[in-house]
């Protein structure tokens, strides 16, 4: 049976057989009360779809796949529980990371360029995060003194008020509860880690 090429994984999976295209098509909108839904399914529809690639004659693409379709639904699973903690505080993750950064810098302060390959993000989300921050008085722009080319970002004081009440929340609710024991959190992020450093994250 041909294989399914990555860019029209769902679309093969149509081809093939209803079942297959719902199995695909459900982790990321099922089994989770916090998309919605007032009940979890009664059975793992990421393992049913890594059976259904096996039987399908796709088995040397099935782990893969359930690897790929996992991370993807334990995001949405995560930030799900993000927002809900940062929605008080009018914040997005975004703003709270850019937050987070310019808290660890010895100045407070960094340039707008500079903040945007930190957080490894387009320069025009670092932008509406930094307009979204400086309207709320967190942080604010300022010339750089010897470059008049480049633009700082500097965390104000009601910002290290806003990020230290934030952090104790994300924290308590979500961090040190990752849904995974220490020992296995510890292992998923060596492992996500070799994900990211074959993308080009970072150097050795």
């Amino acid at each position: 049976m041909p294989a399914a090429n990555a860019a029209g994984l769902l679309g093969a999976a149509d081809r093939v057989s209803p079942s297959v295209a719902a199995v695909v098509a459900s982790p990321a909108r099922q089994g989770s009360k916090l998309v919605g839904l007032t009940k979890p399914l009664t059975f793992d529809p990421i393992e049913e779809a890594r059976r259904q690639w096996i039987e399908h004659g796709w088995g040397g693409a099935a782990d893969g796949m359930a690897v790929v379709t996992s991370v993807m639904r334990a995001q949405q699973i995560y930030l799900a529980r993000i927002d809900a903690v940062l929605r008080p505080f009018d914040l997005t993750f975004a703003r709270f990371e850019l937050l987070t950064l310019l808290s660890f810098t010895r100045a407070g302060a960094l340039p707008l360029s500079k903040a945007g390959t930190r957080l490894q993000v387009h320069p025009t989300s670092v932008t509406n995060a930094v307009d979204r921050l400086e309207a709320q008085g967190l942080v604010r722009r300022l010339p750089h003194r010897t470059d008049r080319r480049t633009t700082l970002v500097e965390i104000l004081p009601a910002g290290r008020r806003v990020l230290d009440e934030v952090t104790v929340a994300l924290n308590e609710q979500v961090f040190a509860a990752p849904g995974v024991s220490p020992t296995d959190a510890g292992k998923l992020f060596v492992l996500l880690r070799k994900v990211r450093a074959a993308e080009g994250d970072f150097g050795a």
